[in-house]
């Protein structure tokens, strides 16, 4: 079973764009799915993330925030399958 990530993303935002693309890249290679979930609508969400997005997260455990940590997404992911 895949792991589940979520990524907290904005509207407009291109380091959102660019962490949504490498993650794609990267997911059938790591086994894993990601859930994008836009902040824009939500009052809730923009007052969690609103200055950190793109938020990576798997559950309630930050992976990385603004750019892709390509080793913090693999031992998270790791973790997980064993």
């Amino acid at each position: 079973m895949p792991a589940q990530l979520s990524l907290y993303t904005r509207h407009g935002c291109h380091l959102c764009e660019d962490m949504e693309r490498m993650l794609s890249e990267l997911a059938m290679e790591l086994d894993f799915e990601t859930e994008i979930i836009p902040i824009d609508n939500s009052l809730e969400l923009e007052q969690g993330y609103g200055h950190r997005v793109p938020v990576l997260m798997m559950g309630d455990n930050v992976i990385c925030e603004y750019f892709l940590d390509k080793a913090a997404l693999i031992s998270a992911v790791t973790k997980v399958k064993n």
